[in-house]
């Protein structure tokens, strides 16, 4: 009977601090949060099975779990990115998973407002980010914060994008179009009194690890910083200024289990370790079931061209993807992006539709521009200069690149060469194809915008596969790299 009773008078206890949490009155006892994070997902849907196999797991052990996203959920996966409703797959994964929050990556914007507002919708967890100011025709629907309350602690979770590529997150500025933004900084001053209404301060954060990092030095005020953008990965977390900072790299390879312990409405230890999705034993019966069906089309297994060689780097993908606009066109050079080729590696043997599509999954389009050799120099620097991926890449041409620093935070010098090795003409004009994302990157000079072909720089590279039947680029090099 001493044993019912001293089960009630606990439970009790916890009802009560629960409800002096909710109307503004710190816990006064001791707790754990655990929180599951995730970042840069891209669409990686395949490996949502085991992850929803591990949330459940956790949740078996605390049913208060809270499973958040620092962003970019869509964008590397064409089962998920070309489906009729565009990124619904991931959304419905992620609302049987049972989502928490999620920030903006700057590939949310990908869908463009429509489909962004369509998205936000659906999705059965609301999105958080202080530093965008959308139109109010658009419909998008998002906080800057949101007060969770878990097992009597008050939580306050504070949402920020990077909006680094002339003041838009890096989407295509179509995509944005009807939005504005403030920088990171500017808007966590803005809400920095929320650390006096909560247990627990949490920023959300879509704007890459050095960022965290400098966020961290200026800002002790949080007590965790879950990171994205970067896809760096973290061991567990880092603590910098006594501010958690946990991030993990890109495709749900891994995810973050943190532990906070609370005690009297603070924050007295802070933990966090990785858990290996892609090789968890378990997986999801329910969410499996799920991917099988958004996957269940034929059209993505096509077979398009066969690989003599196996690909090993980006910048072998990238002057295929190079030569396949040059061929389309008939244009002197081509280039593009580092960041436009998103995988590194691929097997000897088939090309599908769905490689061609996890390639290059922006749906950008090929733009045709007449530009000086000197125009075209200036061109790939200013590209180059709002990619953290690395210089461009080409065809019908080669670059060497001095960068100032190890890191490629700046340019020295860049020289051009044309297909005989020798410079190129400077004063000569050429015709030269780019993607438009690319293209717009690049400060076009003058009032010169090109010329779009309306065709997708993806429907050009599966065009050239089937004319090709074979391809190899093993040991195909475009650019010398100097530090």
């Amino acid at each position: 009977m001493k044993r019912i009773l001293s089960i009630l008078i606990i439970a009790i206890m916890g009802w009560a601090n629960i409800a002096f949490a909710q109307n503004g009155v710190r816990a006064s006892y001791k707790t754990d949060i655990n929180i599951v994070s995730v970042n840069d997902v891209h669409a990686a849907i395949e490996n949502m099975p085991k992850m929803a196999a591990i949330v459940d797991s956790l949740r078996a052990m605390d049913k208060a779990l809270m499973v958040i996203s620092a962003g970019d959920n869509r964008t590397g996966n064409p089962v998920n990115d070309m489906y009729s409703d565009g990124s619904y797959p991931m959304i419905a994964l992620m609302n049987q998973i049972g989502f928490t929050c999620s920030t903006f990556g700057n590939h949310e914007f990908d869908s463009g407002q429509e489909g962004l507002a369509r998205n936000i919708n659906e999705s059965n967890f609301p999105y958080l980010c202080a530093n965008i100011f959308p139109d109010q025709e658009l419909g998008i629907q998002c906080e800057p914060y949101k007060f969770f309350y878990v097992k009597g602690v008050k939580i306050c979770i504070l949402g920020v994008v990077e909006a680094e590529f002339g003041g838009i997150p890096s989407t295509h500025p179509n995509n944005a179009k009807g939005m504005k933004f403030s920088q990171a900084e500017e808007a966590i001053r803005r809400y920095l009194w929320l650390r006096n209404e909560c247990d627990v301060f949490i920023l959300l954060s879509h704007i890459g690890y050095d960022e965290d990092v400098e966020v961290a030095k200026k800002f002790p005020e949080f007590d965790l910083i879950i990171g994205g953008h970067s896809h760096t990965q973290i061991d567990g977390g880092e603590i910098h200024n006594g501010v958690l900072i946990t991030q993990n790299v890109n495709k749900l390879k891994r995810l973050t289990h943190t532990v906070l312990v609370v005690e009297n409405g603070k924050v007295t230890g802070k933990s966090a370790t990785n858990i290996d999705v892609a090789n968890y034993p378990k997986t999801s019966v329910a969410a499996k079931a799920l991917v099988d069906f958004f996957s269940d089309n034929p059209e993505f297994k096509r077979v398009l061209a066969q690989a003599e060689t196996p690909f090993s780097s980006y910048e072998e993908l990238g002057i295929m993807m190079c030569d396949a606009l040059k061929d389309f066109s008939g244009a002197d050079i081509a280039y593009c992006n580092a960041g436009g080729v998103r995988f590194e590696d691929h097997p000897a043997g088939d090309f599908t539709v769905n490689d061609v599509l996890r390639l290059d999954p922006f749906g950008n389009t090929a733009v045709v521009v007449n530009v000086t050799g000197a125009q075209l120099h200036d061109m790939l620097i200013a590209c180059k200069s709002v990619d953290d991926h690395g210089f461009p890449f080409t065809s019908g041409m080669s670059c060497e690149v001095t960068y100032t620093d190890k890191n490629r935070s700046g340019i020295k010098e860049l020289k051009l060469f044309g297909p005989d090795g020798k410079p190129l003409n400077l004063k000569k004009t050429y015709k030269v194809i780019a993607n438009s994302y690319a293209m717009i990157t690049s400060d076009l000079p003058g009032d010169n915008q090109g010329e779009d072909l309306n065709i997708t720089t993806a429907d050009v590279l599966m065009k050239y596969l089937q004319k090709m039947q074979k391809v190899s680029y093993q040991g195909r090099k475009c650019l010398k790299e100097n530090f």
